[in-house]
C-alpha cells in the first residue's frame, strides 16, 4: 500500500532493495503503529470509561443506571450483562421495597413475589418469613387480649347470677318479708346452696389459673389403671346413687407412667362426673385401657344423650356449657372439661371426645415411655 504513494515509493522501494522484504516490513509497521493504535485505543478507553462509570453508579445504589457501551465487541457484551443484571437488581429492589411498604402499613399477608436465587432473593425470603412470623405474633396478642376479655366476661356472669340470686333472699330475710319459719328457712336454704355453688366456682377458677400458670409438678411413677380402678371405687357411692355400674375392661400392656397422681385423679375426676351426671339414662360406664402403637389409652364412654355435633369442639373451653347443662339439676361451672384438658396438656398427654346416638366417649392418649428412659430414671 506504501508503494502506491508516490512521497513513499522511493525509500520504501530503496529499503526493499538493498535490505529486504521483512526488514521493510518491520519498518513500515514502526511507522504506521502509532497512528493506527492511539484511535483506536481512544474508542477502547471511551468504552472502558462508560463501563467503570456503571460500575461506579451501580456501587453507588443507582441500578436504573445503563452502560452506553455500543458495537459488537467484547465490551459491548460485558456492558450488555452489567446493565441486564442491573435491570433485574432494581426490579428485585423495588419488590423488596414495595413489600417493606406493605408491611409498613400492617399488611402482614403480603409475600413478596419469588426472586432469584441471589443474596437478594435470602433478604426476600427473609421479609416474608419475619413478616410471618409477626402476623403470628400479633395474632396471638389479639387472641390472648380476646381470651382475657372472655375470661372476665365469663367470670362476671356466672359470678353474678348466684350472687344476685343469694342478696336477693338475704333481703328478704333482711325486710322480714316471710311468714313464717318455715318459710325462712327455706329461704336460708336457697341463699346457702347458692353459696356453695358460687365457692365452687370460685374453687375451680382458681384451680384453672393455677394450673395454666405453671404449677410444679410432683412426678412419680404409676400404674395409671390401678388409679383409676381405686377412683372408680370411691365413686361407688356416687354411681349406686345414679342407679349406674362402670365396667372397667383392661387389655394387655403395660400402663405404668411418669406422672402427678394428685393432679391425674383430679382430671379423671371430672371426667368421671361428668359420665354420671350426662350419661346417667344410659345405666353404664365403660372404661377401657389399651395400646395403640406407641400411646396409652383410657377411653371412657357412656349411654346418655349425645352431645350435639354443632357442640362438640367447644366443649374444652373455659366456660362453655352444652345447652342441656344448664338446668338447675345439672348444670357445671363450664371449667371442669378445661381443668381436665389443662392437667393432661402439662402432662404429656392429650384429651379428645366423640358423640353420637349410640354413646359418647372421651379419649385420653399418654406417650409410651421407651425402656431405656424408665432404666436411667
Amino acid at each position: 500500500m506504501l508503494v502506491q504513494i508516490p512521497v513513499a515509493n522511493i525509500p520504501f522501494v530503496w529499503i526493499i532493495e538493498n535490505y529486504g522484504s521483512n526488514r521493510a516490513m518491520i519498518v513500515a509497521g514502526t511507522v504506521i503503529f502509532p497512528f493506527a493504535f492511539f484511535p483506536a485505543s481512544a474508542f477502547l478507553v471511551q468504552d472502558l470509561q462508560k463501563l467503570d462509570a456503571g460500575l461506579q453508579e451501580i456501587a453507588n445504589g443507582r441500578f436504573e443506571h445503563q452502560a452506553a457501551v455500543k458495537g459488537k465487541n467484547e465490551l459491548s457484551a460485558i456492558a450488555d450483562s452489567m446493565n441486564k443484571l442491573s435491570v433485574e437488581w432494581d426490579h428485585e429492589l423495588r419488590e423488596i421495597t414495595r413489600g417493606l411498604e406493605e408491611i409498613a402499613k400492617g399488611n402482614f399477608n403480603y409475600q413478596i413475589p419469588k426472586v432469584s436465587g441471589s443474596r437478594l432473593g435470602e433478604v426476600a425470603f427473609s421479609i416474608n418469613r419475619m413478616s410471618g412470623q409477626l402476623k403470628s405474633s400479633i395474632d396471638e396478642e389479639r387472641r390472648a387480649e380476646k381470651t382475657k376479655n372472655d375470661l372476665i366476661t365469663g367470670v362476671s356472669h356466672d359470678l353474678r347470677t348466684p350472687l344476685t340470686s343469694i342478696l336477693g333472699f338475704l333481703e328478704v330475710i333482711e325486710e322480714d318479708r316471710y311468714q313464717d319459719e318455715t318459710e325462712l328457712r327455706y329461704y336460708v336454704n336457697i341463699a346457702y346452696e347458692k353459696s356453695l355453688a358460687l365457692r365452687k366456682l370460685i374453687d375451680q377458677l382458681f384451680e384453672y389459673t393455677r394450673i395454666n400458670n405453671g404449677i410444679p409438678l410432683d412426678l412419680s411413677e404409676l400404674d395409671l389403671v390401678g388409679l383409676i380402678r381405686q377412683l372408680v371405687e370411691e365413686f361407688v357411692p356416687v354411681l349406686e346413687q345414679a342407679g349406674m355400674e362402670c365396667r372397667l375392661n383392661v387389655h394387655e400392656g403395660d400402663f405404668t407412667m411418669l406422672a402427678d397422681g394428685g393432679l391425674l385423679v383430679r382430671g379423671y375426676e371430672n371426667l368421671l362426673s361428668n359420665a354420671i351426671r350426662y350419661g346417667h339414662t344410659g345405666k353404664y360406664i365403660d372404661i377401657d385401657f389399651f395400646i395403640d402403637g406407641k400411646e396409652m389409652v383410657v377411653r371412657l364412654q357412656n349411654y346418655g344423650e349425645p352431645i350435639p355435633e354443632l357442640e362438640l369442639p367447644f366443649i374444652f373451653d373455659r366456660f362453655y356449657r352444652v345447652e342441656r347443662s344448664r338446668s338447675k339439676e345439672t348444670g357445671g361451672t363450664g371449667l371442669g372439661l378445661a381443668i381436665t384438658k389443662s392437667i393432661l396438656e402439662i402432662q404429656g398427654g392429650s384429651i379428645n371426645a366423640q358423640s353420637s346416638k349410640k354413646a359418647t366417649s372421651f379419649e385420653t392418649r399418654f406417650p409410651i415411655r421407651e425402656k431405656a428412659e424408665t432404666a436411667a430414671e
